[in-house]
This record gives C-alpha cells, sequence and structure tokens, in this order.
C-alpha cells in the first residue's frame, strides 16, 4: 500500500490558505486483490459515509461559519481518501472566503470527486441542528454475550459458520476493533449485519469479529473482508454489513457493503 508520501503517521503543519493539493488518495484496488476479488468486480453495492464535525470558513466581511458535514463516497470509487489528508484539506478552508454554504458544498464535493475518481455527494448540516444517536437500531440483536470457546486475536475466518435453517435476522456487535496500518492507533466500531440464508453461529461470528483485535486495516476494507469471508464461508442469499466507527481528529468514518443497492449506513450511534 503506498502511503509513503502520506501525512498519516507525521507530524504536519495545519494549512491557513485553501489547497485541495492536500487530499491524498489511495487506491482500493490492492486491497481488494488480496481478498480474492478482481478488478472492477465487486460483489456488493455500498458507500463509506464519513461524518466532518469540524468545518469552518469565512463569510465575506471575515466573520467564521461552523457547520459539520456529511460526506458520502461510493464504494466503486477507485480509491478511498485517506483521513489525515482529509482533516487537513478541511482545515485548509478555514481561513478562506466563500459566499455561502452552497459555494462552500461545491468546492468540497469538486474536490473530493476528483480525489477519489467518482462522484460523492456532500451535505453541511447546521450544529444548531438536532443529530438524534441510538445505541442499537431497531431490528439488530446484540450478540456480544453469546459464549465464546477458545478467543483468538489474529484474524480468524475459519470461525464463520451457518449451521441453521434459513432465516432473516439482523445481528450487532460493539466489539469491533482494528488497528491503523500506519500508525497503529486502535479504530473502535460498532459492527451490523443482517442477512438472508443460513442462520449464522452466532460464538462464531463473535469470535471472529473479536479476531480483528490486532489486525491492521483501513475502516473500509474491514468491512470489505467481513462481507467477502461472510459470503464465501456462509453464503447468504442476501448480505448487508455496516460499520458505524468512532470519531478521531473530529472524522468518522461509516462503511456499508450490501448485496440490496437500497441499504444504507444505518443512523448515527451514541458512541459518534
Amino acid at each position: 500500500m503506498a502511503l509513503d508520501n502520506a501525512p498519516l503517521g507525521k507530524s504536519s503543519e495545519y494549512p491557513d490558505q485553501y489547497d485541495p493539493a492536500l487530499l491524498f488518495p489511495v487506491a482500493r484496488g490492492e486491497n481488494r486483490r488480496r481478498i480474492g476479488l478482481e478488478d472492477g468486480r465487486w460483489p456488493w453495492f455500498g458507500g463509506d459515509l464519513w461524518q466532518a464535525w469540524e468545518v469552518s470558513w469565512l463569510k465575506p466581511g471575515g466573520m467564521p461559519v461552523v457547520a459539520w458535514a456529511e460526506i458520502c463516497f461510493p464504494a466503486a470509487s477507485p480509491a478511498i481518501i485517506e483521513s489525515k489528508s482529509l482533516k487537513l484539506y478541511l482545515n485548509s478552508l478555514n481561513q478562506a472566503v466563500f459566499s455561502s454554504g452552497e459555494q462552500v458544498v461545491e468546492t468540497i464535493t469538486r474536490d473530493l470527486s476528483s480525489a477519489c475518481g467518482a462522484s460523492v455527494n456532500v451535505q453541511l448540516r447546521s450544529v444548531d441542528a438536532s443529530a438524534p444517536a441510538v445505541g442499537r437500531p431497531d431490528g439488530f440483536e446484540l450478540i456480544d454475550d453469546e459464549p465464546v470457546d477458545a478467543v483468538v486475536y489474529d484474524y480468524a475466518p475459519e470461525s464463520l459458520l451457518a449451521d441453521g435453517p434459513v432465516v432473516t435476522e439482523g445481528l450487532c456487535s460493539h466489539l469491533l476493533k482494528s488497528n491503523c496500518p500506519v500508525t497503529g492507533q486502535p479504530d473502535w466500531a460498532t459492527v451490523f449485519i443482517r442477512y438472508t440464508g443460513r442462520k449464522l453461529n452466532r460464538s462464531g461470528i463473535l469470535r471472529y469479529l473479536v479476531s480483528f483485535r490486532q489486525k491492521q486495516d483501513f475502516h473500509e476494507h474491514c468491512v470489505e473482508t467481513i462481507f467477502t469471508d461472510l459470503m464465501t464461508r456462509c453464503q447468504p442469499e442476501s448480505l448487508t454489513v455496516c460499520a458505524r466507527y468512532t470519531r478521531r481528529g473530529g472524522l468518522d468514518i461509516n462503511p456499508w457493503r450490501s448485496t440490496d443497492a437500497e441499504e444504507g449506513p444505518g443512523p448515527r450511534l451514541v458512541r459518534q
């Protein structure tokens, strides 16, 4: 993974002038080939919803404006954006003058779409508006208290088993943890799995999710690995996997992958 020139894990000066060149794209293809997928042939729909909680710019006349943003990258984009580079880019807007929020949205949309190679959706939200959060959406059953024998902290896809009748259900775990592949910092998430197929062994799926505890990978790649492993080993008729990650540096990343084009990332969680 070519990250030698990325700002992640390095000391960085925070910019005081708008600079879209700060954005650092990372190709998705290498990870997808690593989990056995051919270029351009992905067995899912989905996207990566970023919530950016520290967005600011200047009005004409110099008064600051603050907001937060929802930024959605399509899963089909050739590249993701390295997270620290996006933080630096958003900070480069702080002293830039914009005539309106609409101009800010147009600018961010243009820059991110150019960097990742696909059309990105950007929406600004008022910090004065409510942003309700839930602990767990309706329709998902928490599996964190399932008994697990021989807990392992090294990636263990062999733990996945489908050994029951065909069901439709939603499962949830707050125990997903992985590590940044560059800095080694921990990434924490709640993962949601909705599927139709032979009933998943819950102890097995929990053992599998805990086995990510020392795995080094980006958020998006972890979700794609979970989706691919479930499809390969359990062969459900339909599947959606979503992870809602906790915030770091004013950003949280929420990838989802699904066999259903209409699925989305679900609501914001209390840990966000």
